[in-house]
């Protein structure tokens, strides 16, 4: 049984090890991510490199991700790299202090405007919300506060606003100077940090382009303000890709609501056509242990049942002890979850008109081969837009996307369902000759056999973005193989 699901591997230290990263493409990861708060641009130059290596030696498209840092607002230091907050004590956060002279009451930050941007009564959370902070007053830019919950507190942890509304830019100078970077790793996609609305995706994806890339955009969303309705959407439809990002928006939101932030975040962009990202903490015991809890299985299988395109190991795969067996246990979760007859039904725009004929084809297909026994489905692509209409209908149909274009093929590792072959559609014109060719390809990696049966979407003329036109079934092994 194929896997529908996709799971995407944060790279780092652990996976440099020998044989590792063999070992995640053998346990059946879809996608890599490259973390740029961590590691030196070579860091990631050599490793994408040597996964291009091993797409080539293995013949698996595994997509390439970069992370952008964004702008993570910490405290500085402390003289003796930490502290311990008591419940009800004072304790200082000041743009004025010298960065490494925090101490019991008091540590510098980093970012100049909080003080510009709280108020008395503000809440602030500290290093993911381990330590809670309600604003006192602000005086001559330091923001006084008392400790709400306490506990130790280490050099450069992050904080966070409850509610949301600090006002920094999603894109640093690091973040724009990485991007020249990803540019020349050739990424299939970038990830931004903290977007506030559509314009910062927007600017991520000029920024790309000047550089000659144009891979896909995905909108971390970690913010409070980027889930109010309406910016909601636009920020989903400026992305190609949507990542639950369950930290930091945690505890800008609460923990208690991000279940339903989940569920409808995923709902919405499968709904506008895009594809949702489920990330943090998925696998997180298995930093140190071999197997999960089982409130970790309970997890990843709600994510598919969700209807989550992708899901994400972070610590897991890039620093943990067991890389693999985290991406195992992934694997063996989601083809259970997706047995589930509620993971294969769908009535995505089962209600509405198609305005063009390519995506009507795409619905067609799916409807098509929800009510008959057909095997798989096979959509000759140039863009990718075919088969990502396709993986957005809930279906146990595996959608074949063969291309010649090797940025399709890379923005397909992410779609649910879809499994990218490359294929090259303009070395014949000739249709009965194409239909050869595309079931001796099924054949060459053990998808097809005589008998089953295939829907082809395809275009009369190939190699034409947006020129699906044509939905035909065969049954391989009736006068199609050579």
């Amino acid at each position: 049984m194929l896997r529908r699901t996709k799971i995407l591997a944060t790279l780092g230290p652990a996976t440099d090890k020998p044989g590792v990263l063999e070992g995640l493409f053998k346990a059946g990861i879809d996608v890599v991510r490259m973390n740029f708060s961590h590691g030196s641009a070579q860091d990631h130059i050599n490793r994408a490199n040597a996964v291009r290596e091993l797409t080539k030696k293995t013949g698996r498209r595994v997509g390439i991700l970069a992370d952008l840092q964004g702008p993570k607002i910490r405290i500085a230091r402390f003289k003796d790299t930490k502290v311990s907050l008591n419940e009800g004590q004072d304790f200082a956060l000041d743009i004025n202090l010298d960065p490494t002279a925090g101490d019991n009451t008091q540590v510098g930050i980093t970012y100049e405007p909080l003080a510009l941007e709280v108020k008395p009564g503000s809440r602030l959370l500290l290093d993911d919300g381990r330590i809670v902070l309600d604003v006192v007053n602000v005086e001559n830019m330091r923001v006084n506060c008392t400790v709400i919950v306490g506990g130790d507190l280490s050099n450069n942890k992050g904080i966070n606003l409850q509610g949301g509304g600090l006002s920094a830019a999603a894109l640093t100078e690091k973040d724009k100077e990485d991007i020249k970077t990803i540019a020349v790793m050739k990424c299939d996609f970038v990830a931004v940090s903290f977007p506030r609305c559509a314009e910062d995706l927007h600017e991520a994806r000029r920024l790309l382009v000047a550089e000659g890339c144009h891979a896909g955009i995905v909108s971390k969303i970690e913010r409070a303000e980027a889930i109010v309705p309406d910016v909601m959407d636009e920020i989903i439809l400026a992305s190609d890709a949507v990542m639950v990002a369950r930290g930091d928006l945690g505890v800008e939101i609460g923990d208690a609501n991000l279940p339903a932030v989940q569920k409808m975040l995923i709902n919405r962009t499968r709904t506008l056509n895009r594809v949702a990202i489920t990330a943090t903490q998925m696998m997180e015991s298995m930093i140190e242990n071999p197997i999960p809890t089982r409130a970790e299985v309970f997890d990843v299988a709600n994510a598919v049942y969700d209807g989550t395109d992708a899901i994400m190991l972070s610590a897991e795969t890039a620093s943990g002890k067991y890389p693999v067996k985290a991406v195992e246990a992934m694997h063996r979760i989601c083809i259970e979850a997706e047995k589930q007859r509620k993971v294969r039904e769908s009535s995505h725009r089962m209600d509405l008109q198609f305005e063009r004929d390519d995506e009507a084809i795409a619905m067609s297909a799916m409807y098509m081969a929800n009510h008959t026994k057909i095997k798989g489905i096979v959509a000759l692509t140039e863009s990718g837009s075919t088969p990502l209409w396709m993986s957005r209908i809930s279906s146990g149909i595996p959608i074949f996307a063969l291309s010649r274009q090797e940025k399709t093929l890379g923005k397909v590792t992410l779609y649910r369902g879809v499994f990218p072959i490359y294929f090259d559609s303009e070395a014949t014109q000739d249709h009965a000759e194409v239909n050869r060719s595309i079931v001796k390809e099924l054949r060459k990696w053990n998808n097809a056999k005589d008998g089953d049966k295939f829907i082809i979407t395809k275009g009369d003329l190939t190699g034409v973005e947006g020129g699906t036109n044509a939905l035909k079934v065969i049954i391989v092994g009736q006068g199609l193989t050579p």
